[in-house]
């Protein structure tokens, strides 16, 4: 049987290089209005993903 990643994680995670794994920051899909712009300029682009979250993460893919 062939071995599959999680159609899921492939569209929301990506790794690094190292291993570490890159996800795109929350809370910019509606009601923009409500947050400030120093959050809104934070939450541009990707962040790292803390360590005990990629676990569960990694376990989706199954070659990492």
């Amino acid at each position: 049987m062939k071995l599959k990643t999680k159609s899921s994680a492939k569209k929301r995670f990506r790794f690094t290089a190292t291993g570490l794994v890159k996800m795109g920051q929350c809370g910019k899909r509606h009601n923009m209005r409500k947050r400030g712009n120093r959050m809104l300029r934070n939450a541009r682009g990707m962040t790292l993903m803390h360590s005990s979250d990629a676990k569960k993460v990694s376990a989706l893919y199954f070659h990492v």
